[in-house]
């Protein structure tokens, strides 16, 4: 089973990101943390790397019932999107929510792993303007 989803986009990193944090808005998702993982690289341990975020998306809609099915359930909800540069494009990568029910075999996490599906694709969709949400 593959554990996220990605898009590639044609534009740069700053506008990239931009473009992730509206498409998730759209679909309920609110940006509570971001974690500029180049810049940490490079203030912590003088490392270089491609520009890279960890964009901490929220949907209460979703986190709510998952969270009550069971509280641990907190460490797999598909929360993490990264944004990061390859070549001249950029990657989105989303957890597959299906990722829950596979670790957890909770079938309370079912429709909540459905709905977050459903709502991640749209918003990689929307990036690309095509069905191009794909593993890897």
């Amino acid at each position: 089973m593959r554990y996220d989803r990605a898009v590639h986009l044609d534009t740069d990193f700053a506008t990239a990101v931009t473009r992730v944090r509206e498409a998730l808005a759209e679909q309920g998702f609110g940006v509570l943390t971001e974690i500029e993982v180049t810049a940490a690289l490079k203030t912590k341990l003088d490392q270089d790397m491609e520009d890279y975020v960890i964009l901490g998306a929220c949907n209460p809609v979703l986190a709510h019932p998952a969270l009550a099915a069971d509280r641990t359930t907190g460490l797999l909800l598909p929360c993490h999107v990264v944004v990061r540069t390859d070549g001249d494009r950029a990657v989105v990568r989303v957890l597959e929510p299906q990722t829950m029910m596979a670790l957890t075999g909770l079938d309370a996490l079912r429709p909540v792993a459905g709905e977050a599906t459903r709502r991640l694709d749209a918003a990689l969709t929307s990036l690309t303007g095509t069905d191009g949400a794909q593993g890897g």
